[in-house]
């Protein structure tokens, strides 16, 4: 089964607008991949309009992938930050309808970098509250043709979703057209005993991957066992994109949460050349076998 590889402008920018989406779509399609994952961080940085003219010039696949900042959260909140954010998620929505993408990924729960401790009632309570607030967000993505992809993030980000098994119970009722999840190479090596029976769990309800190496450097350049890793998404049915998720020190939204403190390549054109190169050649190899 071969994937269209994509990268996210996190890679090399943050945060996108408009002159940074064109050069950097220009860019991606010139080094080959086949699809590109958008930040929205905040309402009105980037035209969801023009991005889907210079996505169509450059024949790249559209993904749009929500940043949860500092006072974005749907659970253990004042109401007003839950509707604030509530809203927040159906722009991104309706910026993927209008750019002509299908999914929005993000770990849409909590703040990326909250975390607090919490007891199995604690935690119960917290999934309720999530499922009650994501109820109308689901059902204004399916309305519009679109899935959201909830993604597990790691201890040191957040202590609300950390595995896959966690996922699919806080949000289990929700899961289906409208809602599915998103897992990322990153948290999974981190979090769960076996990467492939977590992927294999998932199964139907992946939406998204984002990939990257162990590191959040280059793919192929790291301990993962990549060929298992995708042997996993076969048997589970996963047959959309696989995206490049990376960034610079420089990313005011991510990079303090999710301690990017050093450079995780010469170059960030390097790292996003050598993980595609990694990434054709073992499609290739496993087309051959």
């Amino acid at each position: 089964m071969r994937r269209t590889i994509g990268v996210n402008t996190w890679v090399w920018t943050s945060p996108l607008d408009d002159a940074s989406l064109a050069a950097l779509a220009a860019k991606a399609a010139g080094m080959g991949f086949g699809a590109i994952e958008l930040p929205v961080e905040s309402v009105g940085d980037w035209s969801p309009e023009l991005a889907r003219e210079v996505l169509a010039e450059h024949r790249l696949l559209p993904i749009v992938v929500g940043a949860m900042g500092p006072g974005r959260n749907l659970v253990a909140a004042p109401a007003s930050e839950v509707v604030a954010t509530q809203n927040y998620l159906v722009h991104c929505i309706g910026v993927a309808e209008a750019v002509g993408a299908s999914v929005v990924a993000g770990p849409f729960y909590a703040a990326t970098g909250r975390a607090w401790r919490m007891t199995d009632a604690d935690r119960a309570e917290h999934y309720r509250e999530l499922q009650a607030a994501l109820t109308p967000v689901v059902h204004r993505a399916e309305r519009g043709g679109i899935r959201l992809a909830i993604e597990p993030l790691n201890r040191y980000e957040t202590s609300l979703v950390n595995t896959v098994d966690q996922a699919l119970d806080a949000l289990g009722p929700l899961l289906g057209r409208g809602l599915g999840l998103a897992l990322d190479s990153y948290h999974l090596n981190i979090e769960e005993k076996s990467i492939g029976d977590a992927i294999r769990t998932a199964g139907a309800h992946i939406a998204h991957v984002q990939v990257c190496g162990n590191d959040r450097g280059a793919v192929g350049d790291d301990h993962i066992d990549w060929p298992a890793f995708l042997d996993a998404l076969d048997d589970a049915g996963y047959t959309g994109p696989l995206g490049l998720e990376s960034f610079t020190g420089e990313n005011a939204t991510i990079a303090v949460a999710a301690s990017v403190w050093r450079p995780l390549a010469l170059t960030q054109d390097a790292l996003a050349a050598d993980s595609l190169d990694y990434l054709t050649a073992l499609q290739d190899d496993r087309e051959r076998s």
